[in-house]
């Protein structure tokens, strides 16, 4: 039985108070001062076992009014409160969390006005949440943001972990740097061709910001609780060690759109001496307002494969029916196209692979490129380019439908939108009525492409709305959203945990490229997975993909640490990426992939070193399994499996997929063995990866 517990003090006051405010974490290791300067202009600062993460740092706005939103003000209500409840996520990485937090209220008022403006800060043993509110008050109803004044003052020249600042895209390579080495290595990095970007005109960056200070001390900025605003860049102020919000605007430049009665984001700032605490934050899902659906019977953890890999690896398969761009959709008669003969998405092919969801226990198979109007997929200057009802001749929705119901499988409906996001909102309601009616109970959305409306970027305040009533209109139709190139989570999936999971990162894809680094996925869980789950894609065995063609990538991993990606990278729906011959050839490696839970009662941080490292240990969802996954960067290294997760008195038997005596990423990366041995909640083992290398390890009662 779950313990509530919730203790409220408040203290009221009727005249001006002392500006001067503090409050301490549960724990009392994390300390928030809070104070008004002799203009009165409000500001924070926090430390963190003594040592400073934030010395005093402003706070406020600059709005299109005659008078700023930032200065001149008084305190004239402080309240104080501590909650300690536990909740339960309907997926997750642990069955229950525990919301325990300290809370100062603060009333401001301006002496010359009367305008008012609300701070709420929010202190947990592993952090800080803290947002702006606007109470509905006589005159001043209506504003537009031309600046958010959050400063994160640093006490140093932070080792940072970063991608360039873009309303477009969060689909750069990371890079690792030094606060100060930022502006000379920005530009250069923002070379990197992608579908679609819009730079900031300053140096700054984005968020999950992750920082390491000099003493020792492990920061990571963000956001929780996107909605109706736009999301948060950070400037970078080198020269002062000092990070400013930078709100994605519209192409107008306006940076928010405020009606009084409204809150802000929740800002984030995650700290401790150990990363691992880092990982283990729930601080972000915290933050956001609990579940809103009523029935959440219908959402469900999800394996699945799909028509999607073999379009990148230079094979031939295609997404569009016919080589003809000459199309108009609703008016182009697509029986009357000449087929290209490699569309990727035809019945017959699409059958094998709900054949072989089914022969190896697999929930779903994804099928991009179904749908009329991808022969013209990359027009800006058009509006209508899919049609989210209509399919191509050669793929029968209705026979495929009853094929994979026959075998224990659903198929995952593709949304491409290529951007033009009015369209899909007018067509939304018809498309997922046209999922109901055929059987589909999850879509992948994507957003590839400059946004439509062109006043509009990917990151803005209406894309942000857009996306946040997609998952919401999904619900209604008890349909799970998986949305790629959209803003990065924030934590939403608790409001609403059929949003399961978003790519909004560089992701597998990538790899086709030779896109991607080895230490890129010991970053992203410190800097992407901290707002929510990821579709990464992992899986792929066949890393040289010269095989199929031109394409002369090769993948920065080795196979095995392609199978522990399943658990150090957190998604309740997690692909087995790769083409279904590749598997074929490597079934007992393939086990792993078959074995492994995508829901959890709880997860252990074993290691973690960002850019270096990371082990983690998950339980299985009402199981007794467990599951360890071990990744390292371009260094082999010695990871240190410590079973004491396991329950007491019992021997476990314990499978180990472990990189070959000779594995290496760049030259022999399908190297691997397989073995088992029993283990204990006393056992701890060493185990070498190799380069790029990794360890998997599935755990069962005997």
């Amino acid at each position: 039985m779950k313990k509530f517990i919730i203790t409220i003090v408040c203290m009221l006051f009727c005249a001006p108070l002392l500006s001067a405010q503090t409050l301490l974490s549960p724990n009392g290791n994390l300390k928030l001062s809070f104070q008004l300067t002799e203009k009165g202009s409000p500001t924070y600062a926090l430390t963190f076992k003594g040592k400073t993460v934030i010395s005093e740092s402003a706070l406020g706005f600059v709005i299109n009014q005659k008078e700023d939103f930032n200065s001149n003000f008084e305190i004239t209500e402080v309240q104080f409160a501590e909650a300690n409840t536990v909740w339960q996520p309907v997926l997750g990485e642990n069955k229950e969390i525990r919301d325990h937090h300290k809370e100062m209220f603060i009333r401001l008022t301006q002496k010359n006005n009367g305008r008012q403006l609300y701070l709420r800060f929010r202190l947990f043993d592993d952090g800080l949440g803290f947002r702006y509110e606007f109470p509905v008050q006589d005159n001043f109803r209506h504003f537009r943001i031309q600046e958010e004044l959050t400063t994160f003052q640093l006490s140093d020249n932070h080792k940072a972990f970063w991608i360039p600042a873009d309303y477009d895209t969060n689909e750069f390579p990371i890079t690792t740097s030094a606060i100060s080495e930022i502006p000379k290595l920005i530009d250069k990095v923002r070379e990197e061709p992608l579908a679609a970007k819009a730079p900031t005109p300053n140096v700054a960056v984005q968020t999950p910001l992750m920082l390491k200070s000099n003493d020792g001390l492990y920061i990571n900025l963000h956001e929780a609780a996107l909605v109706n605003y736009p999301s948060m860049m950070l400037n970078v102020n080198a020269a002062k060690n000092q990070l400013s919000a930078h709100l994605v605007p519209d192409k107008n430049g306006v940076k928010g759109y405020v009606q009084t009665g409204s809150v802000t984001p929740w800002r984030t700032i995650v700290v401790s001496d150990d990363a691992r605490d880092i990982l283990a934050s729930n601080l972000i899902l915290n933050l956001n307002e609990p579940c809103k659906i009523t029935d959440t019977s219908w959402i469900h953890p999800t394996k699945y494969i799909g028509v999607w890999w073999e379009y990148f690896i230079g094979g031939g398969s295609t997404w569009a029916y016919s080589d003809d761009r000459d199309i108009t959709i609703g008016v182009t008669d697509y029986t009357k196209l000449k087929p290209n003969g490699h569309h990727g998405a035809n019945t017959e092919h699409v059958k094998k692979y709900i054949n072989f969801a089914a022969q190896h226990g697999f929930d779903a198979v994804l099928v991009e490129g179904w749908n009329e109007g991808w022969e013209d997929n990359y027009a800006y200057d058009k509006e209508r380019i899919y049609s989210f009802t209509k399919a191509y001749p050669d793929f029968d929705v209705q026979a495929l439908h009853q094929y994979a119901a026959s075998k224990g499988v659903k198929l995952i409906m593709h949304h491409e939108t290529t951007s033009s996001v009015v369209d899909y909102e007018c067509h939304l309601h018809e498309a997922f009525r046209f999922m109901n009616d055929n059987g589909y109970d999850a879509v992948k959305t994507g957003y590839v492409g400059p946004i439509i409306p062109r006043s509009e970027y990917h990151d803005g305040q209406w894309m942000v709305n857009h996306y946040n009533y997609v998952a919401e209109t999904a619900a209604k139709y008890h349909i799970m959203v998986n949305s790629h190139e959209a803003v990065r989570p924030t934590g939403m999936s608790r409001t609403y945990p059929n949003w399961v999971a978003q790519e909004s990162a560089r992701g597998t894809e990538f790899e086709s490229f030779n896109g991607n680094h080895p230490e890129h996925t010991t970053i992203l869980p410190f800097t992407r997975l901290m707002g929510g789950a990821m579709d990464y894609t992992p899986g792929i065995f066949e890393g040289d993909l010269s095989q199929y063609g031109n394409n002369k990538a090769k993948l920065s991993t080795t196979l095995v640490k392609q199978l522990a990606l399943y658990v150090t990278m957190y998604s309740p729906l997690q692909m087995a990426a790769d083409l279904p011959e590749n598997y074929e050839k490597h079934l007992d490696a393939f086990q792993f992939i078959k074995d492994i839970a995508a829901d959890w009662d709880n997860t252990y941080i074993l290691e973690a070193e960002p850019g270096d490292y990371i082990t983690i240990a998950r339980k299985a969802k009402g199981k007794n399994e467990w599951f360890v996954g071990a990744i390292t960067d371009e260094n082999a290294r010695e990871a240190l499996v410590n079973f004491s997760f396991l329950p007491k008195g019992k021997t476990y038997t314990a499978t180990l997929y472990t990189d070959g005596k000779n594995a290496d990423w760049r030259t022999n990366p399908q190297s691997y063995s397989i073995k088992t041995m029993k283990v204990t909640h006393k056992t701890k083992l060493k185990q070498r990866l190799a380069p790029s290398g990794g360890l998997a390890i599935s755990v069962k009662s005997e």
